[in-house]
């Protein structure tokens, strides 16, 4: 089985965990948002660029319904389905 390729732009989307919309309104939770670095006893800023990361952790789940394209405001995500 073929599992759709979701490639996110990591120079248009700078800061996805203070966005969050791609991950709200995945209707399969396809996505899950990691911080780029961890520092003991200090809470990493959602709101600073390049500080967290979206990866597609459960891609087999996707139903390609492209609602995380439509609301992404930076058009940083792609879905390929060949």
């Amino acid at each position: 089985m073929k599992y759709p390729d979701i490639l996110w732009d990591k120079e248009k989307c700078k800061t996805p965990f203070d966005c969050k919309r791609c991950l709200q309104i995945c209707p399969q939770a396809v996505f899950s948002v990691r911080p780029v670095k961890q520092v003991k006893f200090k809470e990493t800023d959602p709101k600073e660029p390049g500080s967290y990361f979206i990866t597609p952790t459960y891609r087999d789940k996707c139903i390609i319904c492209n609602r995380c394209i439509e609301v992404c405001p930076e058009k940083a995500l792609k879905i390929i389905f060949e």
